[in-house]
């Protein structure tokens, strides 16, 4: 089961998002005081894993209409879709064991009616299957959540939300850094729950009290075992086994280092001490860095939601790895891919290096208009603020995001290619034939599957441009995606003529598959190759079938007769640079080399300008 959508309405400053729909992982991206908090607020309430969080009417009604406070105000609704088959098989077989229950009591009265109800039942279930197409969750800020089950057959109430309760899926809600790792005294916790109730505890309480649940601890429990011998023996083995626990599930979300924990509780004090591998001394949780505790807090909060299993939660995180190392949110990009497996994450960053230019299409935008906040899906914002951490993340600097709007700009796959175009058009004009306009400017990305982000962000600024994609697998995915995200629905609405060229078609060159080595004879590339790794290829030994690409043709044989296990292109770039020296005119290049790169740049030229 997934979220499909949602939508906050009359909640702080949201007066009505739209729908929202999000990603197995989607990154919502904006300046402070846009909303994005707001709005994940919402949305947990429908299903939070703290079952006493609620709405306050007094201080999240949106201050613009302070005066139509209204109590029966829908804040958030929520579409889950239904696609396992044996989640969907376990609502009609209790539905038709509530059906039994109600016949059995019946069968004293009429038996004939009695058994007309079963053949009833029995045709029924030959001949009628569940469909489910989707769970609608909604809450106000009066009432509990309430459910509608979008079916095709007629479910008890009772039934149906004792069904939706079990297998909606949870919402983990984890901001801040709540756990500071300072020892705690268990009474005075206890107390404080007591009194305040679990919405009244600060969040590093609410921390302690997650990580007492998650390794079976009852704090009452504890207090009384300590007044014996026998109970503070029973005491100490709970804790090493909670201890060991608690360390196997923070491992298997954290690929740093690896770091065992202790739950240590003498009294009725509590210490958490954490140990790396190798060291042979713990240091108190308290000491260790705000990032690796907020990951600890993380880990800790989603194992106890999820039963330790980490299925059937949805994560709702605010500023995740803030505080970690480039490495460590390198590494939390992977937690999150490897979790949407099973999982949907939901989070907000202001850091560029959590935005995968590889897919656009999981960033949400959220920007204030006329106070109010509004989400927007993909980089397409012409708003500057909220753009800030995506310019950052395509790595626009000072005045290149302004030198880009004023020009026309062609996104090529990346710095290699380029270097060769660059040269190639600067030898082709030098002999007065057609090179790459002055007009256009290149915007290398990181590959082809990143170019979609960089194409949506063209596109949402309303700039002229297009990409040049090489004609291979990965490039005819970077043009579908950036077709079905943009440029189906965006580019209508913006004045952007943005285009797709495949290279191949682009230059002419006669080859199923063709990438910028393919401008070059195949000749001259393994003369190029020959050089670079001290071989002796021939042409010849080149293999027939298979992909067209010069470069996985050589790569085959470099693999399969040099024993090596890829294609180092910078080696071979190395070498082409060398000969880029000595190129000063058209008649310098290898052969048709030239004609097929002005075929190229008049396509490029046509195109753009």
């Amino acid at each position: 089961m997934k979220l499909e959508k949602f939508k906050v309405t009359n909640y702080r400053n949201i007066k009505d998002s739209g729908w929202i729909f999000p990603r197995d992982v989607t990154a919502f991206v904006g300046p402070n005081e846009a909303g994005k908090s707001n709005h994940f607020e919402a949305l947990y309430r429908i299903n939070p894993f703290e079952a006493e969080a609620d709405y306050k009417i007094d201080e999240d009604w949106p201050v613009s209409d302070w005066s139509g406070r209204d109590e029966d105000a829908t804040v958030c609704v929520a579409h889950f879709l239904i696609s396992n088959e044996n989640i969907i098989q376990e609502l009609w077989e209790d539905e038709d064991e509530d059906e039994d229950e109600d016949e059995d009591e019946d069968e004293d009265e009429d038996e004939d009616e009695d058994a007309g109800l079963t053949a009833l039942t029995e045709t029924k279930a030959q001949s009628i299957k569940p469909k489910i197409l989707r769970i609608i969750a909604s809450r106000t800020y009066c009432d509990e959540t309430r459910y509608e089950l979008d079916c095709n057959i007629e479910v008890d109430d009772g039934v149906k939300d004792a069904w939706i309760k079990k297998h909606l899926p949870k919402f983990v809600y984890i901001e801040g850094y709540s756990l500071g790792g300072y020892q705690t005294e268990l009474n005075e916790l206890a107390n404080r729950k007591d009194q305040t109730g679990w919405n009244g505890l600060t969040p590093e309480d609410q921390t302690i009290l997650t990580i007492l649940k998650l390794a079976k601890i009852d704090i009452d429990e504890f207090l009384i075992l300590g007044n014996t011998s026998d109970g503070r023996t029973k005491r100490s083995f709970d804790k090493r086994s909670a201890s060991a626990y608690l360390t196997k599930q923070f491992q298997r979300l954290w690929s740093q280092k690896k770091v065992r924990f202790d739950i240590d509780i003498d009294g009725t004090t509590l210490n958490i001490f954490a140990e790396d591998e190798g060291v042979g001394m713990p240091v108190r949780l308290h000491m260790r860095s705000t990032g690796f505790r907020w990951h600890v807090s993380f880990a800790w909060k989603f194992t106890h939601a999820s039963n330790g299993e980490f299925k059937n939660c949805i994560l709702l995180l605010e500023e995740p790895g803030v505080h970690l190392h480039p490495d460590g949110q390198s590494d939390l990009l992977n937690v999150f891919n490897e979790l949407s497996k099973t999982n949907m994450v939901l989070y907000t960053t202001h850091l560029s290096s959590l935005v995968d230019p590889a897919f656009p299409e999981r960033v949400r935008i959220v920007e204030e208009r006329d106070h109010q906040s509004t989400v927007i899906e993909g980089v397409v914002s012409s708003n500057r603020a909220p753009m800030a951490v995506i310019e950052a993340r395509l790595g626009l600097r000072g005045n290149l995001a302004g030198l880009l709007g004023n020009r026309k700009t062609l996104i090529v796959e990346g710095g290699y290619e380029q270097l060769i175009l660059q040269k190639l058009s600067n030898v082709l004009i030098s002999s007065g034939r057609e090179g790459l306009s002055d007009q256009i400017y290149m915007w290398p990305a990181e590959g082809a599957p990143k170019t979609p982000m960089f194409a949506g962000f063209i596109i949402g600024q309303g700039w002229n441009g297009g990409v040049l994609l090489d004609t291979d697998h990965a490039g005819n995915l970077a043009a579908t995606k950036i077709k079905e995200n943009y440029l189906k629905e965006i580019a209508a609405d913006t004045d952007s003529g943005f285009k797709i060229l495949m290279l191949g078609k682009a230059a002419g060159i006669k080859k199923t598959d063709a990438a910028i080595e393919d401008i070059f004879p195949d000749k001259f590339y393994v003369e190029c190759v020959n050089k670079a790794y001290g071989t002796a290829i021939k042409e010849a030994n080149l293999p027939k079938d298979g992909s067209t690409l010069i470069t996985k043709r050589v790569e085959n044989v470099l693999k399969d007769k040099h024993g090596r296990t890829s294609l180092d292109k910078r080696m071979v770039m190395k070498v082409l640079l060398d000969d880029f020296n000595t190129w000063n005119s058209a008649d310098d290049l290898p052969s048709n080399t030239a004609d097929r790169a002005e075929t190229l740049f008049k396509a490029i030229n046509s195109a753009l300008c």
